[in-house]
């Protein structure tokens, strides 16, 4: 039995070791499958309006060397920016919070150009991320004093020590937000950032590193690198980084989480999405029903927190059925610069067509009487749908 169960355990061992080459050898293969690097397959950030496909502007990639350069002055960046007190850090903030607003309408303007976020929502994004900016500079500095704790020794206390250069591999569905949200509490830290944002919005990207050197953030201590998905790898690997976050599908966490584990690389992960909105029977329906459309169809119905089904009793399902269907035929959309809009386009082409061909499955697989099989195919990107 002795000589049985260490043969299993060499098995397995050669089987979870083959496991492990291969899926090294494969990653730059499986980045290249998952959806945040989708878009990079021309060979270059291309900023395209979604409401009329028309281009706006085209960033080629970094050459390898260029990226690290691009991560050597990060270093250098640190080094000095981690020395900086917390009233010079603050002050910063507070000056990027009013650029935020003074700006909003120009910001606003353009991730509605880049990937079609409906006007009055893309302006709420960034006086939200005004928020975020007042929030830390008021709050940071108590999040990160030193805690003192009781142990056996004389003194023992936590303490918060700047780590170095994070690389943010960041989407495109709210391109201000999902940056500011991460940039702002990662830099009162001390740390520096480089951002890899989606190919789909280099401008929004571009615009939030002008903010920040515009609020009077040194040189290099915050970067937008249009990399390549072929640098990616080798970017994480690199000593000078400290940690990566990515904010996208798990497929794309898995594998910079693989990348990032077997380089001993910290991360903070936000991953896929698949909520379930619950309806119980002492609901009061019409607040109930307002919210589930809101959270359906908030961004386009592109967010990762977006109610993607419902769940209801079925003493009260009938009626909701009938009443949120209702709802759903009073949206509007289109342009989100031509009129104030329920829903814009989709962000890109390629995921447009993705949902066109997924409407006739769960047509036929939906409930009778509930979804209609009544698609239209528009020749813009814009899908019309009707429940």
């Amino acid at each position: 039995l002795r000589e049985i169960l260490l043969n299993i355990m060499k098995i397995i061992k050669i089987e979870w070791v083959l496991r492990l080459t291969d899926r090294t050898e494969s990653n730059i293969r499986s980045l290249q499958e998952v959806d945040f690097m989708k878009f990079t397959s021309n060979a270059c950030f291309k900023s395209i309006n979604p409401s009329n496909e028309q281009i706006i502007d085209k960033f080629e990639f970094v050459t390898h060397d260029e990226a690290i350069m691009a991560v050597e002055r990060s270093q250098n960046a640190f080094l000095d920016w981690k020395t900086k007190n917390f009233t010079t850090k603050t002050a910063l903030l507070h000056r990027a919070s009013e650029l935020l607003i003074s700006r909003k309408e120009e910001y606003s303007r353009l991730m509605s150009e880049e990937m079609g976020k409906p006007l009055i929502q893309a302006v709420a994004e960034v006086e939200k991320c005004a928020v975020v900016c007042e929030y830390y500079a008021k709050n940071g500095e108590r999040f990160l004093s030193d805690e003192t704790i009781e142990t056996d020794a004389t003194r023992s206390y936590i303490t918060y020590q700047p780590l170095g250069a994070v690389l943010a591999i960041m989407p495109w569905n709210f391109p201000f937000w999902q940056v500011l949200r991460f940039a702002v509490p990662t830099l009162l830290s001390g740390n520096v950032c480089l951002l890899k944002h989606a190919p789909n919005v280099p401008g929004c990207a571009l615009a939030i590193q002008k903010l920040l050197n515009d609020a009077g953030f040194p040189d290099n201590v915050f970067q937008t690198i249009f990399l390549n998905i072929t640098d990616v790898q080798k970017i994480i690997e690199h000593p000078t980084i400290t940690g990566v976050t990515l904010t996208g599908s798990t497929a794309a966490g898995m594998s910079v989480a693989e990348i990032a584990g077997r380089n001993l690389k910290k991360t903070v992960m936000e991953l896929g999405g698949s909520d379930p909105y619950l309806v119980l029977e002492d609901a009061d329906l019409e607040k109930t029903i307002a919210s589930c459309v809101t959270g359906r169809m908030i961004n386009s119905g592109q967010s990762c927190i977006a109610a993607k089904r419902y769940i209801v009793v079925e003493s009260i399902r009938k009626e909701f059925e009938e009443s949120l269907t209702e709802k759903f035929k009073k949206i509007t959309y289109g342009n989100p610069l031509e009129g104030n809009f329920d829903i814009g386009p989709l962000a890109r082409r390629d995921l447009r067509d993705q949902l066109h061909n997924q409407l006739p499955e769960v047509s036929s697989k939906g409930p009778n009487g509930f979804v209609e099989d009544k698609f239209r195919m528009e020749k813009d990107i814009f899908i019309q749908q009707r429940f």
